[in-house]
């Protein structure tokens, strides 16, 4: 059952692709890590998928301590609050398909581009509802959840980039999360970085050269 949104809008800006009109381009949804906002992966967005993507980027509405925007509630340093996850999740993917219609773009064709904390909701919203998202990169991503039933990802792209030195987020978690997109049958492709839990220009490449493929 899709939970209710919230009727509160996210916070959000759209740029649309600069070579090609909205309704011909894939749309690249940025989803921030803790204490972003909107504005935090437009640069990295744009650097990586290039002038021939839509950009779809909102702020997450859950405030840490009262100024720390984030996509849900956590109770602790990597324990969430799994209640909320799944509202969150289901509230973010009745958003993309709503920004659909109001910004011209096709929802059949989101790639969901997420750090920290929004690669955790991305991942989260695609286990919970599988249609959202034609493919997803998680960057420095935990697992979410574990739904009740597995969903199908035959043939859904995804890329998990992630640190070997990483201290919020272990490798067995990495690899846990890698295990369980795989066998809901998704293309689960790894990138790892010899750093920690801030991006790198080897992130970069990563997703510029994972975007890349899926146009050609």
């Amino acid at each position: 059952m899709t939970t209710p949104p919230s009727t509160e809008e996210f916070i959000h800006r759209f740029v649309p692709a600069e070579t090609v009109d909205a309704a011909s381009a894939p749309t690249l949804l940025l989803l921030h890590g803790t204490g972003g906002n909107e504005n935090q992966m437009l640069g990295f967005g744009r650097g990586t998928a290039g002038s021939s993507w839509n950009l779809l980027s909102p702020r997450g509405k859950v405030l840490e301590g009262g100024h720390s925007p984030r996509f849900f509630r956590r109770l602790a340093e990597g324990v969430f609050d799994e209640a909320d996850v799944i509202r969150r999740a289901h509230e973010l993917a009745d958003f993309v398909a709503g920004a659909a219609p109001r910004y011209g773009f096709d929802g059949r064709r989101v790639f969901a581009l997420g750090y920290s904390n929004g690669a955790n909701i991305a991942a989260a919203t695609l286990l919970l509802r599988p249609t959202a998202f034609a493919g997803v990169a998680l960057l420095r991503p935990m697992v979410p959840l574990i739904p009740p039933v597995l969903p199908d990802l035959t043939a859904v792209p995804l890329l998990v980039c992630a640190g070997r030195h990483d201290p919020i987020v272990p490798t067995e978690n990495v690899a846990r999360l890698a295990g369980l997109l795989q066998r809901c049958g998704a293309q689960v492709e790894e990138s790892w970085y010899s750093g920690g839990h801030e991006l790198a220009g080897v992130d970069a490449q990563a997703v510029s050269r994972w975007l890349s493929e899926l146009r050609s």
